[in-house]
């Protein structure tokens, strides 16, 4: 297992020099974001986000994620160009020296939340989610109303996607992804990457928005779609475990036993009702999940990919990016690797 952590780039907060101070850190998640959705991103622009990483002490282990245009979700006649774009980007990551790719076939949003500094018991706050809020959330002058996307779209951007969707069924939605990883996952497997689909966050519709990554079913249409390491999942424990109809040391053993968790996203959250549930510290007696069971489960099949703390709460007074501070995810770490090292 290489244990990772999420990085913004340059204008993080939370600099390289301050994420190779956390000892069980070796590989760094990262982007380009000056790069347009549905353009080709350059091979020399990802070898010098590698050098940088490198020059800092870490390695560059996973990008998350090259964006997957609206278009291709769509269906539409665009697709084609646009999926062609995303295979000359998988090249160039292979040529660069990265190979894992985490991405997400979700319509307009990917992870939702309604608050975004929820108050926990102990005064840190943490992310959280209320499907009621969510739904009652006021989207007539675009993003504006919802935490996170404040600038994301503005009102008739928005409204042209909506009504895009409304005449995409699940199923729809389902083939316009199969045209997707048959086209793709091809090129990452000549290329030695292996890529994994982020689950839908939370799993299940929102805005009347298909979303088809969900539960168990869904993973095994995924795998059945194409059947390759290079089409894998991303295991996001809070994502998938946000549905209490989701087992996710169950689902754990099953995927990692077949060698399709491409990457993981290991956090615990606690469930407070159906379909509310907010982020905690990542230990198991914090939450809802029981992230020990998880960490045995991928030890137990061998799973040897890239592994990286997930949101964290902010405490001790930190300021920044909800759910990026550096205070809790370091602690994050510390608990994932010293459970790992426990099992070895």
């Amino acid at each position: 297992m290489i244990l990772t952590f999420r990085w913004y780039g340059n204008n993080d907060l939370i600099k390289l020099d301050y994420i190779r101070q956390i000892p069980v850190v070796k590989g760094i998640v990262s982007a380009l974001y000056d790069v347009a959705v549905g353009e080709v991103w350059p091979y020399e622009k990802l070898m010098s986000l590698r050098n940088e990483t490198k020059a800092n002490g870490l390695e560059l282990s996973v990008i998350e994620s090259i964006p997957v245009h609206e278009d291709i979700k769509l269906g539409k006649p665009s697709a084609k160009i646009l999926i062609e774009n995303y295979c000359e980007s998988i090249r160039n990551m292979g040529r660069a020296g990265i190979h894992t790719l985490c991405y997400n076939f979700m319509p307009v949003f990917d992870w939702t939340r309604s608050n975004m500094a929820f108050q926990l018991e102990d005064g840190s706050n943490a992310l959280s989610y209320d499907n009621s809020e969510i739904l009652s959330a006021d989207l007539s002058d675009g993003t504006k109303g919802l935490p996170g996307w404040s600038t994301s779209y503005n009102k008739k951007e928005l409204k042209f996607l909506l009504d895009a969707y409304k005449e995409l069924s699940p199923e729809g939605l389902w083939e316009n992804f199969a045209v997707f990883i048959k086209k793709t996952a091809p090129v990452a497997e000549e290329f030695g990457i292996k890529m994994g689909i982020h689950p839908d966050d939370p799993p299940w519709p929102i805005f009347g928005l298909p979303r088809i990554m969900t539960d168990e079913a869904a993973l095994d249409r995924l795998i059945g779609v194409y059947d390759s390491p290079s089409n894998g999942l991303t295991l996001c424990t809070g994502s998938l475990g946000a549905s209490s109809g989701n087992d996710m040391v169950k689902l754990t053993e099953k995927y990692a036993g077949m060698d399709r968790i491409s990457f993981a996203h290991v956090r615990n959250i606690r469930i407070t009702n159906t379909g509310q549930f907010n982020e905690t510290a990542h230990n198991t007696g914090s939450g809802s999940l029981d992230i020990l069971g998880i960490m045995k489960a991928l030890k137990k099949a061998g799973f040897s990919g890239p592994l990286r703390p997930d949101h964290g709460r902010m405490i001790w007074g930190e300021q920044g990016k909800p759910g990026y501070g550096l205070y809790d995810r370091a602690l994050g770490a510390m608990y994932l690797a010293g459970i790992w090292e426990g099992l070895e």
